[in-house]
């Protein structure tokens, strides 16, 4: 089957050609066909299975198939919510890539940059717009939105939003668009808070499911390296350097131990950068458009990173740290070995994360390949030390914008009695 088949119009098929794509991933040959009929979708994939391109193409050959009223402001007739501001960036590039020969407009939002150029974007009109929720409820806040004629609402990577405490942002937002839409909910599983979810937003949803829940992707060659913790970059450089590695993405438990990392692979020689939630946004974009480019060896992130970035052909991922939990792993991995390409994850494991490591393979249903690299034999003297299980939290409490009631302003209370009643509630989440 070709994208030819799907029943995609000329313009979507020609922009679909010039990124090098001709046959369609089966998510994107199950999900287009019943998107264009209207239907809601409730599917679920492993990254790297096109998934972005599957629910992106058929919203702009509907939206382009019902031409707005000439003279009029365009409205947001599509709304895209992401939990991360790397993958609101990564839909909006595949926006913008397939709809260049559409006479459509998109934006997207998120924090942890200005919010004025995003508003002047805003106010002169959109067709389509992707968002991470907390910088959405600020723009709503401050009236810059208008979600009332949205007929296409999607919730990518909505398990990993439920996941990130989204969930408070997510029903205020649901209580802003009509009843009357067609709504895609994506998710790398089906929990049973995502199935709940689910019954109280879909109607009859067509089910996609390409990837049996939890599956890590086959191309990917699987591998532990069993060393001591105090070891860890030491054999890191090791595999860099010996292996000549050019592009490596490395994955720490967390921020301070990413930019520890990343200083001290740069104090062996080797181009190192670090990504984190408390980077700054630009600084997070300059690193990742370097990655891309070769100008860095090595980007070091937590798990922000694990379902955000989009990099083509990425050869290695490296588990610096294994993840608390078990699902991430397969999040991570999933940087590599993308659209049916080869990949190699590589993880190094410690006594501290035997656990971890049982209990990733328990969930990946198969033993990942062990080799101990000579001259980095483990101490078996060395006792295991606890890891503080489950999800990090992030407790810092989130930059948000209050909106005063009666009031077109916003601002941000120097304290509770300077400040006015907030008209949003910020819940638990992570930086958006």
């Amino acid at each position: 089957m070709s994208f030819d088949n799907l029943g995609l119009r000329a313009e979507l098929v020609r922009a679909v050609s010039e990124k090098g794509y001709s046959i369609p991933t089966p998510i994107q040959s199950q999900a287009i066909p019943l998107i264009l009929e209207g239907r809601d979708l409730m599917g679920s994939a492993q990254t790297g299975t096109g998934k972005t391109a599957g629910f992106t193409l058929p919203i702009l050959q509907r939206l382009a198939a019902k031409k707005p009223p000439q003279n009029s402001r365009r409205v947001i007739r599509a709304l895209v919510i992401t939990p991360t501001r790397e993958l609101a960036a990564q839909v909006a590039e595949s926006i913008a890539n397939y709809g260049k020969w559409l006479p459509l407009k998109s934006a997207v939002v998120f924090g942890g940059v200005s919010i004025n150029p995003q508003k002047q974007k805003l106010v002169r009109g959109v067709d389509i717009l992707v968002a991470t929720p907390g910088r959405l409820l600020d723009h709503v806040g401050q009236r810059s939105v208008d979600l009332s004629s949205v007929e296409l609402l999607v919730l990518d990577e909505a398990d990993r939003m439920l996941d990130m405490g989204f969930i408070h942002d997510i029903r205020k937002l649901l209580a802003l668009v009509p009843d009357q839409k067609q709504t895609l909910l994506f998710s790398a599983t089906f929990s049973d808070d995502i199935k709940k979810l689910a019954n109280g937003l879909l109607k009859s949803p067509a089910l996609v499911e390409v990837a049996r829940r939890n599956t890590a992707v086959e191309a990917i060659r699987q591998l532990v390296h069993p060393v001591d913790k105090s070891r860890k970059r030491e054999l890191l450089s090791h595999l860099i350097g010996s292996n000549r590695w050019q592009q490596v993405l490395v994955f720490s438990r967390t921020k301070h131990g990413a930019n520890r990392l990343s200083g001290q692979l740069a104090g062996d020689g080797i181009n190192a950068a670090a990504i984190h939630g408390n980077k700054s946004q630009g600084a997070r974009t300059r690193a990742l458009a370097d990655f891309k480019a070769g100008k860095v060896q090595v980007l070091v992130a937590t798990d922000i990173a694990a379902r955000g970035l989009d990099i083509d052909q990425l050869p290695h991922v490296v588990n610096y740290d294994l993840p608390n939990i078990p699902e991430d792993y397969v999040h991570r991995i999933g940087r590599t070995g993308r659209a049916g390409r080869e990949g190699e994850a590589i993880s190094l494991v410690c006594v501290d994360e035997l656990q971890l490591l049982r209990d990733i393979e328990r969930v990946i249903k198969r033993e990942i390949p062990k080799r101990v690299i000579e001259g980095y034999e483990p101490d078996a003297s060395i006792k295991a030390e606890p890891i503080e299980r489950g999800r990090p939290q992030n407790k810092s409490k989130p930059k948000r914008h209050f909106q005063h009631k009666g009031k077109g302003k916003s601002q941000t209370p120097k304290s509770a009695s300077q400040g006015a009643k907030s008209r949003y509630k910020p819940g638990r989440r992570a930086a958006a």
